[in-house]
């Protein structure tokens, strides 16, 4: 019994902590930067780009939050849907305009995990990402274009609130902060039971799903059933169902044993990778994704989200990998 209740403190408690802080800490710095009032200076970094494709200063400020802090900008994202204050399509495009920022958050943890192992495949394959990254962002904007209505002149610019008591809006008055803090405090409050009551249940049945070998026997079935990989060398199945199965360092290690013992070329390991990339997107979603979209999204429109942002990124890595075989390959 003690043996039981050790492996699920070591397989799930842990691990799930580790998620629910970061989480929390996402929460807490996206009511910290609402409650001092800071997401119209965020809105003003992006708000040209944002305007252009229809969006507004919610949209425009989680896009900036993004580039420190992914989860931070969907509660804020999140917050403000609850409110109101955007629409179901606009959160939609929003999310979707985030796959740069998003992507940029990741890179340097892929990239030096990648770059010390394989050499130059790992640039070629991170550049292909970050290039599939940057189309999704410059799609929606022409998505937000044809989609959304032209912003009035008045959620150009997000107007000056004013400061009651006068001097309480400078960042050296001791009332500042405190209203801020205050505000903050509140709006955290009022978010985290939503958070844990969803995140918590959802990430506990993605492990004993993951248990009960559901993950697996999809990642196997693919594997089967991947005759129409055949333009692939046979050594790259095995790293791709390692991406498939392990993440991406399992993938890595698998593909610089082969790379550096002549089975694959710089193109094969590349092309690998990609496709890789490209078939772990529905367990991406359910692993990782889900847990945290219900948290901070309501139910429907979290798996929506997940649907139509690793949907889209599926798409634009398969251009990637078409475009990359072809120059390769043709």
């Amino acid at each position: 019994m003690d043996s039981v209740w050790t492996e699920l403190a070591v397989s799930l408690l842990e691990p799930m902590s580790r998620v629910l802080i970061g989480l929390v800490a996402g929460l807490f710095a996206a009511s910290f930067i609402e409650g001092m009032q800071w997401t119209r200076h965020l809105a003003r970094l992006a708000g040209p780009l944002l305007r252009r494709a229809g969006l507004g200063d919610a949209p425009a400020a989680a896009f900036a939050l993004a580039f420190f802090s992914p989860a931070s900008a969907n509660a804020l994202l999140g917050d403000a849907y609850a409110q109101n204050n955007v629409s179901e399509r606009e959160v939609v495009l929003s999310n979707l305009f985030n796959s740069l920022p998003s992507w940029l958050t990741h890179t340097p943890s892929i990239f030096f995990l990648t770059w010390p192992v394989l050499g130059l495949p790992a640039v070629i394959y991170t550049g292909l990402t970050l290039l599939a990254a940057v189309t999704r962002t410059l799609l929606t904007v022409g998505l937000g274009r044809l989609l959304l209505p032209p912003l009035p002149p008045a959620r150009g610019a997000a107007s000056d609130p004013g400061c009651h008591p006068p001097g309480s809006c400078s960042p050296l008055s001791p009332a500042f902060w405190r209203k801020g803090l205050d505000s903050a405090l509140k709006r955290f409050r009022r978010r985290l039971p939503r958070l844990l009551y969803i995140a918590i249940p959802i990430y506990i049945l993605m492990f004993f799903l993951q248990r009960a070998g559901l993950f697996e026997a999809a990642e196997t079935w693919l594997a089967n059933h991947a005759g129409f990989l055949g333009f692939l060398q046979p050594e790259a199945l095995g790293v791709i169902v390692l991406y498939m199965a392990a993440e991406l360092g399992a993938a890595v290690a698998a593909a610089g044993s082969l790379l550096h013992g002549g089975g694959l070329g710089t193109p094969e390991v590349v092309l690998a990778l990609l496709v890789g990339n490209v078939l772990s997107t529905p367990m991406r979603g359910l692993r990782h994704q889900l847990p945290s979209y219900t948290a901070y999204y309501p139910t429907g429109l979290a798996i929506k989200l997940i649907i139509i942002n690793q949907g889209l990124r599926a798409l634009s890595m398969i251009a990637m990998t078409a475009a990359y075989w072809t120059l390769a390959f043709a």
